[in-house]
Order: structure tokens, then sequence, then C-alpha cells
């Protein structure tokens, strides 16, 4: 069999993330084998606790190219972490397991053919802390790739793309320039020429409500209208500024493959409420294919067993091919 596996971090110990794999095992029409990096121990406690039952396949992290992997099994690269109870809550006492996972993850996606990796949710606050913005920024540094990365929320249907992430309102500005918005685009497009065999229709939002202010110089006049510009006269299928609070209406919406805003509410709430979890985090511009389920830790929720698992479903489908 031909096969690509696809790497899985489970992330933050103390989050839904392995309910959700479960139940994502559950539903089982993967092709490609699954390679969960994950403390056994922690894979073991939740299983129990949360009364699934899967046999598990323990693999050497260093012959993931030659193992004949089963697909019904969960197979597993173990990595040691040590906790105190069976659910505690989230702290910086996680952060060098988090860390050995990702570190783990990447040696295998350098060394061995893989489709793409996909990790689980992360606490920004205790593991990433003021270091990165996101996990997205952290996979960027940590492959060499500073800047020249960016975050597309994936729907078959219609993407949204940030140009600015995980930043407070009042430095949004700070954080805009023609050359950002020129470089997403480009990154947006080769991702659908390579995936999709098609040059992507994308509507760019300007920043102002109703793209306008009544300073005597808006972000629309001084960055983004150039930068459309710019890339109209470079072929690229784009249209805008346009309002943000009415791009999003089905009569408008329904022209674009992706909408590319100036900051990350500003298109994730209404990707969000559109399509629930049926949308994925996809990273462009990294080494290979990195995609986050559309959900966070959600530690409240922790050992209830009533999590959504859509989001890791459309991902791994994504990787499936």
């Amino acid at each position: 069999m031909n096969y690509k596996p696809i790497i899985v971090i489970a992330g933050e110990p103390y989050s839904v993330f392995l309910e959700i794999f479960f139940k994502t095992k559950k539903y089982n029409k993967f092709k490609n084998p699954i390679v969960l990096i994950v403390s056994k121990k922690l894979l073991k406690q939740q299983m129990k606790k949360l009364n699934y039952t899967f046999e598990i396949n323990s693999i050497d992290k260093n012959k993931v190219d030659t193992y004949k992997f089963n697909t019904k099994k969960i197979n597993i690269i173990d990595v040691n972490f040590e906790f105190t109870k069976t659910f505690d809550k989230i702290s910086d006492k996680s952060n060098s397991y988090i860390t050995e996972c990702f570190k783990t993850g990447l040696k295998i996606l350098k060394e061995n053919k893989c489709s793409g990796l996909i990790n689980g949710p992360i606490s920004k606050k205790n593991f990433l802390k003021e270091s990165f913005l996101g996990i997205t920024e952290y996979l960027a540094n940590k492959t060499n790739k500073k800047n020249e990365v960016s975050m597309l929320i994936y729907n078959k249907k219609l993407s949204v793309s940030p140009i600015t992430t995980h930043l407070p309102l009042k430095k949004v500005h700070r954080y805009l320039s023609k050359k950002k918005i020129i470089k997403q685009v480009k990154l947006i497009n080769e991702f659908y020429k390579n995936r999709f065999k098609k040059n992507p229709r994308i509507a760019i939002t300007g920043l102002n409500p109703h793209c306008e202010s009544n300073y005597k110089s808006s972000e629309e006049d001084k960055i983004i209208k150039p930068a459309i510009k710019y890339l109209i006269s470079k072929k690229y299928k784009v249209k805008g500024p346009f309002a943000a609070d009415t791009i999003f209406m089905s009569e408008q919406s329904k022209n674009y493959d992706v909408i590319v805003g100036m900051y990350h509410d500003q298109v994730l709430i209404p990707a969000k409420t559109l399509f629930g979890f049926n949308s994925i985090n996809i990273t462009l511009g990294l080494p290979f294919i990195r995609i986050s389920p559309d959900h966070g830790p959600n530690s409240s929720m922790l050992g209830k067993n009533k999590s959504n698992p859509q989001s890791l479903i459309e991902a791994l489908k994504f990787l499936d091919n």
C-alpha cells in the first residue's frame, strides 16, 4: 500500500482534543494512516475515562518510513508526560511536554514523506506567552519561515484569511502594509493553484467601517487600495476594498472563493457563524501542509464527552488523498 502518514500532535493535555480524536477514530473512513504524538499514559487514561476501547500501536519515531501501519488501531509515538491527577488544569507544567511533541512531529515531517501535520489546540497564554502570537507564528519560526506564512480558514464554499492574527485591535493598524497584503494574496493564490488547479477569486475588506475614516488619510487610501491596484496589474483576481459588514452577505460573497480581512475577528466571526465546525485552519507558506481543527482547548468541557469532532474530521479528510 502506498501511504503518506498524517502526523497528529495531541497538543494541550488538558483539553478536549483526545475526546474529539476518539470520536473521529470511530468515523474511521481514512485511507492514510494517522500517527498520533501523545503521552501513552494520558491516552489510555482518557480512553478509560470516556469509555472508548481502541488497540494501541506504539511506533519508534525513527522508523515511521518503514512501519506497517494498521489503520484500525491508534498508532502512537509516545512522549512522556508526568501528571498528578486524572484531569488537572491548563498550566505551564505542560509546556515541556507540548514542546517535545512539536519537536518530534517536525523531525518526522522533515525526514519522511507525510501528508501533513494536524495539531490539537494549545493555550496561547501558557505555552506561547508573549513569544508568538499563535501556533502559525511558532511553526514559522521553527521552520525558518518567519514572516512568510499566513492563516487560511478554509471551507470549500468560502474561505477567509486575516492579514493580522492574534493582535489587540488597538495595534492592528500598525501592522498593516501594502507588502503584507500582496504577499498574503500571493500565498493564497499559489495554494489554490497547486491544490485545486484554479486562480481564486479574492475579495479584500477595508479596515475602517464602510472603508472610510474621518482622518485626512485612511488605511484604505494609504495601504489597501494601492495593494489591490498592484495585484490587479499583475493579473490576480482581486477586488475591493469592501465594507466588512456587507461582504459576507450571500449576494456578494457568492462571487468569491476567499475573503481577505485586516484582522482576526473581522473575518473569523462571520466564517464560524456560516460554517461552524465545517472549516479548518490551514497555515500557508510552511514546507508542509499544517492544519489545526477550528476549536480551542475548551478545558471546561473536559471529560463530559459532548464535544463536536467535525472540524478534526474535516482536517483529516483534507489530508487523506
